[in-house]
């Protein structure tokens, strides 16, 4: 019994420690910006979820497609069903890293860069994908900033010949995120 009460006390110490390096955000902003000729496409989705170990660097973020709000609900509409079709692919995700989380320094107030790397899944397909960003640190909350550009036909989306003018092959993809401690 002794055995079994020291392993459950040992298993409960492991979890609270690891949750004290774990941050999470259910409210990561996603922009994303393409610029034509003939036309400008944005949109933001606000719902993005993120855990964060600041120990190890590792980093997680997914949002539902369904979530981008557009300025018109025409572009909406053609992006959910034509191009990243949402109810076959209803999320993106990144699973990744920051690289050099050591360089930050989370009890002192102040704006570091990182690097991240990992592999984002978008449309059903995954690509290695790295990126600059920061971590500010500021009264001891923690908040990031990425910025991306992705090429659509790396993920597959297929943008039909008659709209070929108006949607650019690529996308300024940006990212921020202000985390919370997660509880254990």
């Amino acid at each position: 019994m002794k055995k079994i009460c020291l392993m459950l006390l040992i298993v409960a110490t492991a979890i609270t420690v690891n949750a004290q390096d774990r941050y999470f955000t259910r409210s990561g902003k996603i922009h994303f910006f393409s610029k034509t000729d003939m036309e400008n496409i944005e949109a933001l989705n606000t719902k993005g979820t993120s855990v964060m170990d600041i120990k190890t660097g590792q980093i997680e973020f997914a949002a539902l497609m369904k979530a981008f709000e557009f300025e018109k609900e025409l572009m909406m509409e053609h992006f959910n069903e034509n191009y990243v079709e949402s109810d076959k692919y209803p999320k993106t995700t990144f699973k990744g890293t920051i690289t050099d989380i050591a360089g930050v320094n989370f009890g002192k107030d102040g704006i570091y860069p990182v690097k991240i790397k990992g592999q984002m899944t978008l449309h059903g397909v995954t690509k290695d994908l790295s990126s600059d960003g920061t971590l500010e640190i500021k009264d001891g909350k923690i908040s990031g900033k990425a910025a991306f550009v992705i090429t659509l036909a790396d993920f597959n989306i297929v943008i039909p010949n008659v709209v070929k003018e108006n949607i650019s092959k690529t996308m300024k993809v940006d990212v921020t995120a202000a985390y919370e401690k997660m509880n254990s």
